[in-house]
């Protein structure tokens, strides 16, 4: 959500469009140096409470954009003020609340498919990220007051793009990667759709029948709702020299390196509105191996490497992968890379723009 937030402003100004952001206050700083010529907002602090800030999102908000005579409302992640629905754009993410409820709290399904149906049915006009998510969407989640607008996500090429050796070294440094050590990159929270235990399992697996070394799995991102997969990562902790390692959070500088430093980089996930992480990968030079699932083909294309997201069909894939032809390999990653150019936060708020007029 960050990632497309601060996409989206910073396309916003590519355009020389300038608009008001509405932030917590903790977040207003950082939005201002990313992307200086809008105007910015704090919300009250004590929005900072999840159900007060909803509270003040029906109340406080709409009264502020009176104040500021803002005539459209971008409402960036599902939820909206309901009294400004008819001059309101809203963007839902994907339809897994719908499609994967399994996959999520009982809470939130009922609360996500609750505001999905409302934006579909009160607001001006909905965005989605990607052409999979609106088919899903229409399928789901009940008519619509007209049709969803697909503004594919983009990537930033200051931070997404080839590391150097530099990098990659300092990456080894920062982390304990000794400069013999291969190794196999997740990102992503780690929740069930991402499939993180059939990953480690093939990965298991792999090395047990393997002669010779396997990459070490390195899974990077905060620890979600996939008890099973939480078990394994805090088991295993992040110990340097060990075939599984959780790293947590990394900072965003690290991540061109993190990924296209990988031998592959996995996203094994079953659902994805959109599927940034395989973008991003796609962006770092990386060789990535994913799933066929909803929105993600609409990214990867024909560059990245599909597989069933079991941990067979995992491991058979990356067996092959590690096995292959270096040659074939960089055709794939620079295909991979030139597609990945064609994602630009330009032309996902150039789409936003002509929503909003």
């Amino acid at each position: 959500m960050a990632r497309y937030i601060a996409g989206l402003l910073t396309g916003l100004a590519e355009l020389d469009v300038r608009v008001d952001v509405v932030a917590k206050r903790g977040d207003v700083a950082w939005l201002r140096d990313l992307a200086p010529t809008h105007r910015y907002h704090a919300a009250p602090g004590w929005t900072a409470s999840r159900p007060l800030r909803l509270v003040w999102e029906q109340t406080g908000l709409p009264a502020l954009t009176r104040r500021v005579q803002a005539t459209v409302l971008h409402s960036p992640h599902y939820t909206f003020p309901v009294i400004r629905a008819s001059r309101t754009v809203v963007t839902l993410h994907d339809a897994t609340f719908f499609s994967d409820p399994a996959a999520h709290s009982r809470l939130k399904v009922l609360f996500f498919r609750t505001w999905t149906r409302l934006a579909r049915r009160l607001s001006r006009a909905t965005i989605a990220p990607s052409a999979a998510t609106v088919a899903e969407l229409d399928r789901l989640a009940g008519p619509a007051r007209r049709a969803t607008v697909v503004a594919h996500l983009g990537v930033d090429p200051a931070l997404f793009h080839t590391p150097s050796d530099a990098e990659v070294a300092g990456f080894r440094r920062a982390h304990d990667v000794a400069d013999d050590t291969e190794w196999i990159a997740f990102l992503g929270t780690v929740e069930p759709r991402k499939r993180v235990p059939e990953l480690i399992a093939a990965h298991r697996a792999l090395r047990d029948a393997a002669a010779g070394p396997v990459p070490t799995l390195l899974v990077a991102g905060g620890l979600g709702w996939d008890d099973v997969a939480r078990r394994e990562l805090e088991t295993a902790g992040d110990r340097p020299g060990a075939p599984l390692r959780h790293l947590g959070y990394l900072p965003v500088d690290e991540l061109r390196a993190f990924l296209g430093g990988a031998r592959v980089v996995v996203y094994p996930s079953t659902a994805e509105g959109f599927g940034l992480p395989v973008l991003e990968a796609m962006a770092s030079g990386a060789d990535v191996l994913t799933t066929d699932r909803l929105a993600i083909p609409e990214v990867g294309g024909d560059t990245v490497t599909y597989t069933e997201p079991d941990a067979g069909p995992i491991r058979t894939a990356l067996e092959r992968l590690l096995a292959e032809d270096p040659a074939v390999r960089a055709e794939r990653t620079g295909r991979a890379r030139s597609r990945a150019a064609g994602f630009t936060w330009a032309a996902c708020a150039q789409v936003h723009v002509e929503v909003f007029a």
